[in-house]
């Protein structure tokens, strides 16, 4: 097998796979794709009797997708299952309790716990600072990162003056990261699924001596460029990731970096009241 083709996701096997197939591995394919998930979970006989086509045709079908065995691929998506597509989550009739409130509150209470047991308050503290030190601060994401990117800047700009989100309508990155300085401090979100730029980013922001803040998911393997690197648990019961520990993670950073910045954040924050009461008057 190719490196390149070791390297795609099972799923996107699948998928290249598919015009190829004979009519029951085809099938089997379109089974799979609609419910990754079961090949994780089942054995060869189990998925067959799933798809409705014979053990050989499974045998057949992991063998076109590159596989050595069946065992193998199925390792593949298990692995996927925690770094991979919500797709992979099954949701049996069993398994539709815990996707209650009281399930998803208590999974909540979880991706928090074991989000910030590793997170060390210094080190909370020390991302704060260099936003308040930081020449100009730079807060960038994608797809479902975006949103977090966007949310962190505008908390920020409580406190800071000079803190910009990436990427805007219209505009290139690169108007923007030729900018990028030895006194900037650069916050990149990669959360599930990051874009194929991601690692592009990191490396010039670290190329150009800016302090880099990575946050993503539980998946990623510790990032060795980045000065920090966040993980935040999003383990959820149903096709959704649960972003309750991002957003408590863009919190904590908000408000340690107005209350390291002391007196100087409260004249700002009184300044912008002053000016939000004063606009909504007129």
């Amino acid at each position: 097998m190719s490196k390149s083709s070791q390297q795609r996701s099972f799923l996107s096997r699948v998928r290249n796979a598919l015009p190829s197939l004979h009519p029951a591995e085809r099938r089997l394919g379109e089974f799979v794709c609609d419910f990754p998930g079961e090949l994780a979970s089942y054995d060869a006989q189990e998925l067959a009797r799933f798809a409705n086509v014979s053990k050989a045709t499974v045998s057949r079908f992991v063998r076109r997708l590159g596989y050595e065995s069946y065992e193998a691929a199925r390792k593949h998506a298990r692995d996927e299952q925690q770094t991979g597509s919500r797709l992979f989550l099954t949701l049996s009739s069993d398994e539709q309790g815990e996707a209650s409130l009281t399930g998803n509150l208590e999974l909540g209470k979880e991706n928090l716990e074991r989000t910030f047991a590793a997170i060390p308050q210094a080190e909370v503290d020390t991302v704060a600072q260099a936003i308040l030190d930081a020449r100009k601060t730079w807060v960038i994401g994608f797809r479902a990162s975006h949103p977090f990117a966007d949310y962190l800047r505008w908390q920020l700009a409580q406190v800071v003056e000079e803190v910009v989100s990436l990427p805007g309508g219209g505009e290139t990155l690169g108007e923007h990261l030729v900018n990028f300085g030895t006194q900037d401090c650069v916050i990149v979100f990669g959360l599930r699924r990051r874009v194929a730029i991601t690692g592009q980013i990191l490396a010039y922001a670290r190329e150009r001596g800016a302090r880099l803040l990575y946050v993503t998911d539980e998946g990623v393997e510790p990032e060795p460029i980045a000065t920090w690197h966040f993980r935040c648990h999003s383990r959820a019961a149903g096709p959704l990731f649960n972003h309750t520990s991002v957003m408590a993670l863009c919190h904590l950073l908000a408000m340690r970096t107005i209350e390291l910045a002391g007196e100087g954040s409260r004249h700002r924050l009184r300044r912008i009241e002053t000016l939000n009461e004063r606009l909504e008057e007129l």
